[in-house]
């Protein structure tokens, strides 16, 4: 049996509107994605995205996006994702791009690539900041964006339902 190669590709949305984040959702965002596909490639492109296109992760807080395609026409996709200018969410109509910031063959080498670029982001605010307690903020994010705190606490002691430590 043959496995299908996809490819993955991490954007983020850029906006001017700050509700354009925090009110959209990924059947919006896969329909305007469609929508730019058809527009700029007509019915072959369209059908060929569509074969296993999918919005696999969505961060509306952050504005992180995450969609997967077939390895033969991420190409096709990402030439569209330029021709995405406004969502629509609950009947409005929000301007903005999309951002194309890696694309990846697993969506581990993206959660890799989003954790560099998050990092270099913050060290970016770190050198801008005007005031000491600022610049405590962004290190303590800074300091809480790797690896190895998460895996440092999933390895303490559980506790029972009734507070007591297990051995």
């Amino acid at each position: 049996m043959v496995r299908f190669k996809n490819r993955y590709v991490l954007c983020e949305v850029v906006s001017e509107d700050p509700r354009c984040r925090q009110c959209i959702e990924d059947r919006a965002l896969g329909l305007a994605v469609r929508d730019a596909i058809a527009r700029v490639h007509g019915d072959y492109g369209l059908a060929c995205c569509s074969i296993s296109f999918t919005v696999k992760y969505l961060n509306a807080y952050t504005g992180t996006v995450l969609l997967r395609c077939r390895k033969d026409s991420y190409r096709l996709l990402c030439s569209a994702l330029p021709f995405v200018r406004s969502l629509e969410s609950r009947a409005q109509r929000y301007p903005c791009f999309l951002n194309t910031l890696h694309v990846g063959g697993t969506i581990r080498t993206c959660q890799k690539f989003l954790i560099q670029y998050n990092t270099t982001q913050l060290l970016r605010l770190l050198q801008n900041c005007t005031n000491e307690e600022e610049r405590q903020c962004i290190q303590k994010s800074l300091l809480s964006c790797s690896l190895t705190e998460e895996q440092s606490q999933s390895g303490d002691e559980e506790e029972d339902d009734d507070g007591t430590e297990t051995d």
